[in-house]
């Protein structure tokens, strides 16, 4: 028996909401948890045995942490290369710093797609100003400028093109004159991700795709199923799947793709953790995704994922907590709840800020269409 039963303790590299949601199905589970993060006030603060207090590359701290662990994890992917090669050396971590150190660098990341023959979009490495004038220049003078380290939710992002006078020199700047990729912009019908689990033992399986909404590069509202035809969901899952078994990963994998007008699918980006567009897996498949998280790094069997119902969330920003004046204000979550089949997730997190994710909305329907008409009908009356 190679599992890691419950009454043993896991360790999560990160205590945001995603380590929050995890740490609360594994407790369902019978697990201890024990996070690290930079902020001892952090979501999963509250519900955790105890908290690590420490930077993302504070390799120390991650050792500390492993020491009390029988398996450790993450739940954001700045996690350094050295944090997981400390923590290694007293339990497992899953995912591990093989599969880390290519997703975490975009360009290494295109390039490993690229080379294990996953569907991208055009796009170009980028490492000073005169390289980023010509790679707008070859990808026809519209496209997305992005960090090549760290960066998400639209941060450390810059867009040309689009009917603003940013130029490549300026988004240069603006990314802080460090190596980046520009990418093409594409003639967008949908957005879409898959998520894969897969256990040390080789098991996988993968959820039904979610169907996603953007507002400024934030998710704004999500759906499963997507409800995409059935040749495409089938193409879907099996690129996400080869994409989880190339780099061997040991927990979940999220796989962000485009559907272009055109009918193509592309990948846009990999999160080898929880992902906000499977929060609605808790009301939508018979195995959530942070359930599935916990079987997938403990090495248990994997839970069914079958959509027993369609079910979709909004994201609460913290913009709601602030009125146009910026002062605070509370808003009527009660009012969301009164709608049928609308459930409310808060994070607990004390200081709203513009754009960060307080909490979400989810809601059931009897099609994917009503469970998304639902939870954007509750979010107006906030």
């Amino acid at each position: 028996m190679t599992g890691i039963l419950p009454g043993a303790t896991i360790g999560i590299l990160g205590g945001g909401q995603l380590g929050r949601m995890t740490a609360m199905a594994a407790r369902s589970l019978g697990y201890r948890i024990q996070v690290m993060d930079p902020d001892p006030s952090c979501p999963a603060r509250f519900v955790v045995d105890a908290c690590f207090e420490g930077g993302w590359d504070d390799a120390r701290v991650a050792a500390d942490l492993a020491r009390g662990c029988d398996v450790v994890t993450l739940e954001i992917e700045q996690i350094s290369i050295a944090c997981l090669k400390a923590a290694a050396k007293y339990a497992p971590v899953r995912p591990g710093a093989g599969a880390m150190r290519i997703i975490q660098d975009r360009i290494l990341q295109k390039n490993w797609l690229g080379d294990h023959g996953a569907p991208i979009g055009a796009w170009r490495a980028v490492e000073s100003e005169a390289e980023l004038a010509d790679a707008v220049s070859a990808l026809g003078d519209k496209c997305f400028v992005k960090s090549a380290r760290g960066g998400y939710d639209g941060r450390s992002q810059v867009k040309i093109g689009f009917g603003d006078a940013t130029s490549a020199a300026e988004a240069w700047r603006l990314l802080g004159g460090k190596p980046c990729v520009a990418e093409q912009a594409l003639d967008l019908e949908k957005e879409i991700s898959v998520m894969v689990a897969r256990a040390p033992n080789g098991e996988t399986k993968s959820f039904a795709s979610a169907l996603n909404h953007h507002e400024n590069q934030i998710l704004d509202w999500s759906v499963i199923p997507s409800s995409i035809k059935p040749d495409l969901e089938a193409r879907a899952q099996q690129i996400a799947t080869g994409i989880a078994a190339g780099l061997e990963i040991e927990g979940l994998l999220a796989v962000e793709m485009f559907v272009t007008k055109g009918g193509e699918l592309l990948v846009n980006e990999l999160a080898p953790r929880p992902h906000n567009s499977y929060h609605a897996s808790e009301r939508a498949c018979v195995t959530s995704q942070f359930e599935q998280a916990v079987r997938a790094v403990c090495d248990l069997p994997l839970g069914d994922v079958s959509v027993v119902q369609p079910a979709a969330i909004a994201n609460l920003l913290g913009d709601l907590w602030l009125g146009k004046d910026g002062e605070a204000r509370e808003p009527r979550l009660d009012r969301a709840l009164a709608i049928p089949g609308v459930g409310l997730h808060l994070y607990e997190k004390h200081k709203p800020r513009k754009g960060r994710k307080m909490g979400h909305l989810s809601a059931v329907g009897k099609t994917p269409d009503e469970a998304v008409q639902r939870v954007l009908t509750a979010k107006e009356l906030l």
